[in-house]
């Protein structure tokens, strides 16, 4: 089966004509591939923590990776914006155009099995190393693969919010590049992309065309917060049998299409 996974940020998601871009051309993609789209949210999820008096917290950690510290009261906030609200609107949108598609959490059939965080590493505000509690964020496990493949045999797109379920059946917030990662591994895709708001890896002024893996780790260090991660997560698919990583513009015309035809930055084995 030929099957590419698509993940966009939740910058790209909380603008309705960039989103409307974005599942636009899924819906033509989806006409020769399947397609597994991993949604993030995060802008969302935080505009209703907001409403509902939760104040958001980020936290970075030594490596530089910047991420949402998910305490109780902000995993229900989550768990309502991600796997109600965004992920059925996103789903209506496909289906609303005559396209098999099913939006499921991580959660659903144990999708996405996660470890929860007991502790995690911060670096705080004076600069210094600190230990705190981890919250309900987890870091997947496992992938129900032949779940997979069964809601991709009955449809032509599967819509995934990045929840997962832990081993004591809790609900676990799990980053979207991760999950998006994850998901190419355990069916070994050809082709994973990642549609951020920037045109690709930029690197002291100039965009990246590609990057192999053998270079990805110093690469990863020398650029922000966000990037840096879905560089590691490129690596790391890669390395697990994923054929190729494309990091490309979700704000063009046609964003998946143009990523598959390799405008970004691709990552790839070497």
């Amino acid at each position: 089966m030929n099957v590419v996974v698509v993940k966009a940020g939740g910058r790209l998601i909380a603008d309705p004509a960039i989103r409307q871009k974005i599942l636009d051309d899924i819906l033509e993609v989806s006409a020769s591939k399947r397609v597994i789209f991993v949604h993030g949210g995060g802008d969302i999820v935080t505009e209703y923590s907001k409403r509902m008096g939760v104040e958001p917290r980020f936290v970075v950690s030594p490596s530089g990776v910047r991420s949402r510290y998910t305490g109780p009261e902000e995993l229900e906030v989550y768990t309502m914006v991600m796997a109600g609200k965004l992920n059925k609107e996103l789903t209506a949108y496909i289906v609303s155009r005559g396209i098999p598609a099913i939006g499921v959490s991580g959660v659903d059939c144990s999708l996405l099995r996660a470890e929860r965080k007991k502790r995690i590493i911060i670096v705080n505000e004076k600069g210094r190393k600190q230990v705190i509690p981890g919250g309900f964020t987890g870091r997947i496990t496992s992938v129900n693969a032949s779940c997979l493949k069964e809601l991709l045999d009955l449809n032509r797109i599967v819509v995934i919010s990045p929840l997962a379920i832990g081993s004591e059946g809790e609900l676990l917030n799990v980053d979207g590049d991760q999950a998006a990662a994850h998901v190419a591994m355990a069916l070994k895709v050809r082709e994973l992309v990642f549609l951020t708001d920037v045109p690709g890896v930029i690197l002291e002024g100039e965009i990246l065309k590609r990057i192999l893996v053998s270079e990805a780790e110093a690469i990863a260090e020398k650029v922000g917060y966000g990037m840096n991660r879905k560089i590691l997560m490129a690596k790391k698919a890669v390395e697990e049998g994923v054929g190729r990583v494309i990091i490309a513009d979700g704000r063009v015309e046609k964003p998946v299409t143009s990523a598959l035809q390799g405008h970004g930055t691709v990552v790839e084995g070497g």
